[in-house]
């Protein structure tokens, strides 16, 4: 299968480049600057760029798409206004989609987040960390974004939404919760940096409450890795069963949660099991310290 990844480079598309098993994938791997391995292939472009993206596509199967213009309003930040980056990722999105269109691509993987219903967290956490929770956000909720990085995030699924309906292309959302870099790679990574940055100190009560939302949040590099090859599985599947119903028959839009199992977390897991066959081989709350 041809694939192609944008915001190859970035903590996602290296957690791809490391796991999705190369004999079944031939990738393009494309970002907007090459990887710090010189080793490492890597097709230079810009997703803002409408032609760059279309180039690209031709002849690929799928597309997995990650990049995301940097702009000002992250996670945290639950500012309204208007910003050039903010446009770009929206931007991004959309000629991804229709260069996907346009080059009858089957599959389309959109990197959402957990923050395009992080207000639910918001107005939950702490306790919502807890094993006492009975919160629980599946694939049916209401997007409620946390910031205008949400906003990006809801407008992607949204807009994917729209091609699967008016184009026949597959397209799965996957709102990833905490991957990391292979560093941090486990469920006391944002609290381990949070040490090695001088946030706070190992016994605080920082450190223990990052500990805590990891528990519910992490997603290994390779849990991410098998999530996106059982969306590209799902979108074969899909493909060859509309071939069989003709070609006007809607594409298929499904959303799945993006983290390893966890006996805590208000992220839905079964309807991914039970839709891609997707099952963690990492469990977030199997730790009990951070690795030598």
């Amino acid at each position: 299968m041809n694939v192609l990844v944008t915001g190859a480079n970035g903590t996602v598309g290296t957690a791809l480049r490391d796991h999705l098993e190369p004999d079944r994938y031939d990738v393009t791997w494309l970002d907007i600057e090459p990887h710090h391995d010189s080793a490492a292939e890597t097709t230079i472009g810009d997703v803002t760029d409408y032609a760059t993206v279309r180039a690209a596509t031709m002849g690929q199967d799928a597309v997995v798409h990650l990049g995301m213009p940097d702009f000002v309003g992250g996670p945290d930040t639950r500012s309204l206004g208007w910003s050039a980056g903010f446009g770009d990722s929206c931007q991004a999105i959309a000629n991804v989609l229709e260069a996907a269109v346009a080059e009858e691509v089957d599959t389309v993987v959109y990197a959402s987040s957990n923050h395009a219903v992080g207000m639910y967290e918001v107005q939950h956490a702490p306790e919502i960390y807890g094993p006492e929770t009975n919160l629980t956000l599946d694939h049916t909720v209401r997007p409620r974004p946390d910031s205008r990085y949400g906003v990006v995030k809801v407008f992607g699924e949204a807009m994917a939404q729209l091609t699967a309906d008016a184009h026949g292309i597959n397209c799965y959302a996957l709102r990833i919760c905490s991957v990391r870099d292979p560093e941090y790679d486990h469920p006391y990574g944002d609290a381990e940096r949070g040490v090695d940055n001088g946030t706070f100190e190992r016994d605080s009560e920082a450190y223990e409450r990052q500990v805590a939302r990891q528990q519910c949040m992490w997603q290994s590099r390779r849990d991410l890795a098998q999530q996106v090859d059982r969306c590209l599985e799902r979108g074969v599947e899909q493909a060859s069963s509309r071939e069989e119903n003709g070609h006007d028959a809607p594409g298929e839009f499904d959303v799945f949660y993006g983290r390893s199992a966890s006996d805590r977390s208000w992220f839905d897991l079964d309807h991914a099991r039970e839709t891609i066959g997707y099952e963690p081989a990492d469990d977030a709350t199997a730790w009990d310290s951070p690795p030598e």
